[in-house]
């Protein structure tokens, strides 16, 4: 578990970029971990966590959550409609928002739940067509049409460049569409760029094997 080291590495990123290392949450994604590797994480302190599947992880969290009432769980994957009930009863925030059809069906589930998790627009930066997120020049209009939808706004802005390309450009472009947008978080960053992502801007930084070592079986 090198958690230590990498919190240390992005106050380090925070302080070359003007900024706090409060300001920058890690999130630990534990898709595919073992039990072990999880409580152990648990027992470093480590209470953020992103997963990529509702499913996984509500196998993974739901009976946690008596033990860790400050536990925050991010939906860091894609979401599909029928999905929106569960993630909306188990997520604290979800990342992935990037289709209006989707933000209804997040809404609905709010209203049958009671719960409101925190929101972030996923943006395709690089336009890729096998990824999902919304396409740069799309990106203000969206965000306004789903301030309008949801009663709790638009938290951030997430990305994940193409991995053929500097993902500087690409996290240089998150904050820029973030700040005409008027969006204050950027959920960017993996486990190979989290520092460089931490110094042009991240509030939070998504990293599995960089934290918890190459996955298991």
């Amino acid at each position: 578990m090198r958690r230590a080291a990498i919190l240390e590495e992005l106050a380090g990123a925070a302080k070359a970029g003007g900024r706090s290392p409060a300001d920058v949450t890690l999130v630990a994604v534990s898709k595919m971990q073992s039990e072990a590797r999880i409580e152990e994480a648990l027992a470093s302190g480590q209470r953020v966590f992103g997963e990529n599947r509702v499913q996984e992880a509500m196998t993974r969290w739901s009976a946690r959550r008596a033990a860790y009432p400050d536990l925050e769980l991010r939906l860091v994957g894609p979401l599909q409609t029928n999905k929106a009930d569960e993630a909306v009863a188990l997520f604290d925030v979800i990342e992935t928002l990037d289709r209006e059809k989707l933000a209804r069906a997040i809404l609905k589930a709010m209203e049958k739940t009671g719960r409101a998790p925190r929101l972030y627009v996923q943006v395709n930066t690089g336009e890729e067509p096998q990824k999902a997120g919304i396409a740069p020049k799309d990106v203000p209009a969206f965000v306004a049409q789903m301030r309008a939808l949801m009663p709790q706004g638009i938290e951030g802005l997430m990305c994940i460049p193409p991995v053929e390309e500097p993902a500087s450009l690409h996290f240089a472009l998150l904050a820029k569409l973030a700040r005409a947008a008027g969006v204050e978080k950027l959920s960017m960053g993996m486990s190979a760029d989290y520092a460089l992502a931490a110094r042009l801007g991240a509030t939070s930084v998504r990293v599995g094997s960089a934290l918890f070592g190459e996955r298991e079986g």
